[in-house]
């Protein structure tokens, strides 16, 4: 009973302290631990829930603009302002982008493709643009090279291949994934670097096989890919850089994942009115 005492008579003078630092009186801070929240608080309190669950749906991968559309689309309406205030105050913060080296070879006696697509990165229907590029991928067992193509017009990954060598094959066996997938008619537009695996033989052979048309980008200037570029900024920020990749297996199950599951049927794209790529295709077309 004395011990009991002793620390409810150490409490209070705790107490008496902290009112006395914050110059508030004790009833002052009792009032204020009994009083009732606001509608405001209450509703904040709700639409933070909702935030947390959007938030990790998303692996930690949206920002405020997102989570806003997002609660909207969920019938929850509210400023964007305010899911600003309220994931910022509970630490919600998305993953960043960091830089990474280039991947790009230019230094060849292969035939250099002139630049036709010139930065006009608007396309008014499907398979018209396809922009192509490569990003390396660390894992413990060594490196693992990623190749896409992405259809400007939804901004969808239409076909890509990993390998642990960043050779012709890899540009090709994406590129051929692409064309089983799409079947494009002919004077389709292909955009890449002008790294030797594009500049090779072999995938010209390719695109002149489908009547396809190769552009390239002046040399060292990435804002001539800059869809590409984005996606593997993207795709580093929301998967690479937050984890790490033991064997060469894991990542390349983690990227189907990431490009097949959630990003063209999940993730909402600003670019296309925050909606999917898949789904910006399928209203676009059925319109």
């Amino acid at each position: 009973m004395k011990y009991i005492f002793i620390k409810k008579h150490r409490s209070i003078f705790r107490l008496g302290k902290m009112c006395q630092v914050l110059s508030v009186s004790k009833s002052g801070y009792y009032s204020w631990l009994n009083r009732r929240k606001s509608k405001s608080q209450l509703a904040n309190k709700t639409i933070l829930q909702k935030i947390r669950e959007i938030f990790d749906d998303n692996y930690q991968r949206y920002g405020y603009r997102r989570v806003w559309f997002e609660l909207h689309l969920q019938g929850t309406l509210c400023s964007k302002n305010r899911v600003a205030r309220l994931m910022k105050a509970d630490s919600l913060k998305a993953k960043r982008i960091k830089r990474f080296k280039m991947t790009t070879k230019s230094k060849h006696n292969l035939p250099v493709s002139p630049n036709l697509l010139n930065r006009d990165f608007s396309v008014t229907a499907p398979n018209c643009v396809w922009v192509s590029d490569i990003t390396y991928i660390w894992t413990r067992e060594g490196w693992m090279y990623l190749a896409v193509v992405i259809d400007l017009y939804a901004r969808k990954v239409v076909g890509w291949s990993m390998s642990k060598r960043i050779n012709k094959e890899l540009v090709l066996s994406a590129l051929n994934q692409a064309i089983d997938r799409r079947r494009p008619a002919a004077g389709l537009i292909f955009h890449s670097d002008r790294g030797s695996q594009y500049a090779s033989k072999e995938v010209r052979h390719i695109l002149e096989k489908h009547s396809m048309i190769q552009s390239m980008s002046r040399k060292g200037d990435c804002y001539d890919n800059a869809v590409a570029e984005s996606f593997f900024a993207t795709l580093k920020t929301e998967l690479v850089y937050p984890y790490f990749f033991a064997t060469r297996l894991e990542a390349r199950s983690e990227i189907f994942e990431y490009i097949e599951i959630y990003y063209n049927r999940r993730r909402i794209h600003s670019y296309l009115n925050y909606m999917t790529p898949d789904q910006f295709e399928r209203t676009k077309l059925a319109a």
